[in-house]
């Protein structure tokens, strides 16, 4: 991978190593910056297949068309364009990636709307987010904000599976990959003027980076095949 990529990757998972990527399969990565993501998923799909990178910022578009150059790669595309506005066909990519950008979207109920749309029945969902388990007081949440930026806009749990499974996915899973630890943010809260002790039990295990899955259902050729 081209240097200027692996120093551009601000993500919170591996999502291209979780999706299990397949050979021939046409990715989707929202929210591509530099397209490290976007790379690795086009290495793992094959010469043959496509891997595109969706990103609003030239700047960012401008990077991985560098990269892109670098690394040699031929089956990789980057878009121009908004996360909640995916500029691409109905029924057109097998898999979308994502790495800890759609808890930053104002209108995250528009983004998985559109990724269920462009992908084709049976393609995964399979992204890498910030994620909230359980209920956190407003204060202790921005506090943790600062720690951890991409808290910012980040979902409950259970209101990130009731969200895609609003949008009609199904098999939902949200599979912790790192757990945030009060001890991990003791220096920095402390600083913040808060008495670590009293609210950890409030913080504790509630923050995590997550493997967020989810698939759109086939669509029966028959009646009675989906019985």
């Amino acid at each position: 991978m081209p240097e200027k990529a692996l120093l551009a990757s601000l993500g919170c998972g591996n999502p291209t190593a979780l999706a299990e990527l397949k050979a021939g399969e046409t990715v989707l990565d929202l929210g591509s910056g530099g397209g490290i993501d976007v790379l690795l998923s086009a290495k793992r799909v094959g010469p043959t297949a496509k891997a595109y990178g969706l990103d609003m910022t030239n700047e960012m578009l401008a990077l991985a068309e560098e990269n892109k150059r670098k690394s040699g790669l031929t089956n990789v595309e980057f878009l121009k364009g908004e996360i909640e506005n995916i500029p691409l066909h109905d029924n057109s990519v097998d898999v979308i990636i994502s790495n800890c950008v759609i808890n930053l979207s104002g209108d995250k109920d528009r983004v998985i709307r559109e990724a269920f749309r462009v992908l084709k029945p049976g393609g995964r969902f399979a992204v890498s987010d910030v994620v909230v388990r359980g209920a956190v007081p407003a204060e202790i949440r921005k506090s943790m904000e600062l720690w951890v930026g991409c808290i910012a806009g980040a979902l409950e749990e259970t209101d990130y599976i009731k969200r895609l499974a609003k949008a009609g996915f199904d098999a939902i899973d949200v599979e912790p990959t790192r757990i945030y630890n009060i001890e991990d943010a003791r220096q920095f809260l402390t600083g913040q003027g808060l008495d670590v002790d009293a609210v950890a039990p409030l913080v504790q295990d509630k923050f995590m980076s997550a493997f967020v899955r989810a698939k759109k259902p086939e669509v029966c050729c028959a009646p009675g095949c989906c019985s």
